[in-house]
């Protein structure tokens, strides 16, 4: 009986091993371009599995890093259009100040000749046009030769051009040309209205024409807040619906904002493009500089996703297996965004019906 027991032994072990060799000598798969064809005597055509692609609501959210900024239009660096001496300061540091409000007094030999040039181009054009009607009068009364009628016209066109071009200087440096007195020193105004934030005006103090600024005005209720949001996050903000804002000296505090501006241009280093973001500011917490967080969220839409065990990747480029039935499966690049739990958002590459591998795709990984 012993002996008997051993052979059969012996028996279920040869059996074993020859089953064994049969099943590894079965090729698990074969490749055809891009589609995989497993056996169906592999045992690796049990194991995989699939799940239908459908599409889910999806609501996008983004945090990237921002930093707090004035805005341009509200923001002035004042500075002496002329080089000269500060007489007089009319503000002082936190004051708030109208549009066209003085800022300081300058006294400048430049602004000097300024003003002497701006009244010789008007009395030159003055004069020639005074020449220009009498030249006129004699043609008119045939005393007079249309030549000289021409050249009077020539010279009060000169003298004009002169006049405007001395008027429009006097203008860019907000000087009313009306209200210009020879000899008087200048009075720098304020191009906005807003608070002083910088006063470095001293009353003696000499100033270049390419000094720096000596006091700033900015009006703070709005700032910006300046978001980076990555190349690959830009599909899924079609409408954002609500923004954020958290900075590091305020971590308790959540600040609402609204898109301003999204950039056209893309950062080639950061991959990313600049995002505005505009805030309320009335009680001036947010200082221009300030760091924190940005959390976009983008409006709830329906999107395609599928389990994150279902993307495989080959070098930089992800891909997922598409069942195309009869243990046949289509290598299929997808383009992917944000994962949500143990699921992906697919932005391209599937469409909703189609069933890709979820489950021990990468037994197939190999496959060329």
């Amino acid at each position: 009986m012993k002996h008997i027991g051993l052979l059969c032994l012996i028996g279920m072990v040869v059996f074993a091993c020859t089953a064994k060799k049969a099943e590894d000598s079965v090729l698990p798969y074969t490749v055809s371009g891009d589609t995989i064809i497993v056996s169906s005597q592999s045992p690796v055509a049990r194991k995989l599995k699939s799940v239908m692609i459908k599409q889910e609501p999806f609501r996008a959210a983004f945090t990237t890093s921002g930093v707090v900024k004035a805005i341009p239009t509200n923001y002035a660096e004042i500075a002496s259009p002329f080089a000269g001496r500060i007489t007089k300061s009319f503000v002082r540091l936190g004051q708030k100040v109208a549009k066209g409000s003085p800022i300081f007094e300058i006294s400048s030999p430049s602004f000097f000749e300024t003003g002497k040039n701006y009244y010789q181009a008007k009395q030159e054009m003055e004069l020639a046009l005074k020449n220009l009607k009498r030249e006129k009068d004699l043609y008119a009364n045939k005393v007079g030769a249309q030549k000289e009628v021409e050249e009077a016209e020539v010279n009060y066109e000169i003298t004009k051009k002169d006049y405007e071009n001395a008027f429009a200087a006097l203008k860019v440096f907000q000087i009313n040309p009306s209200d210009l007195i020879l000899g008087q020193p200048l009075v720098v105004r304020s191009p906005i209205a807003g608070e002083v934030v910088t006063d470095n005006i001293v009353i003696g103090q000499y100033m270049k024409e390419d000094a720096n600024p000596v006091a700033i005005i900015a009006d703070l209720n709005k700032v910006w807040v300046a978001a980076n949001v990555k190349e690959k996050d830009m599909p899924l903000i079609h409408s954002l619906s609500k923004v954020q804002v958290e900075l590091i000296s305020l971590p308790e505090k959540v600040i609402d904002g609204t898109i301003y501006h999204i950039s056209d241009m893309l950062n080639e280093e950061t991959r990313a493009v600049e995002v505005l973001i505009e805030c309320n500011n009335q009680d001036h917490a947010m200082k221009p500089g300030m760091y924190g967080t940005v959390k976009l969220t983008d409006s709830s839409a329906n999107v395609i996703m599928v389990p994150t065990s279902a993307i495989l990747q080959q070098q930089d480029h992800p891909y997922v297996l598409v069942s195309l039935g009869d243990n046949r499966y289509l290598k299929r690049a997808v383009t992917t965004s944000a994962t949500v739990g143990d699921k992906s958002v697919i932005l391209s590459g599937l469409t909703p019906g189609e069933q890709v591998v979820n489950e021990r795709a990468f037994y197939l990984i190999d496959a060329r």
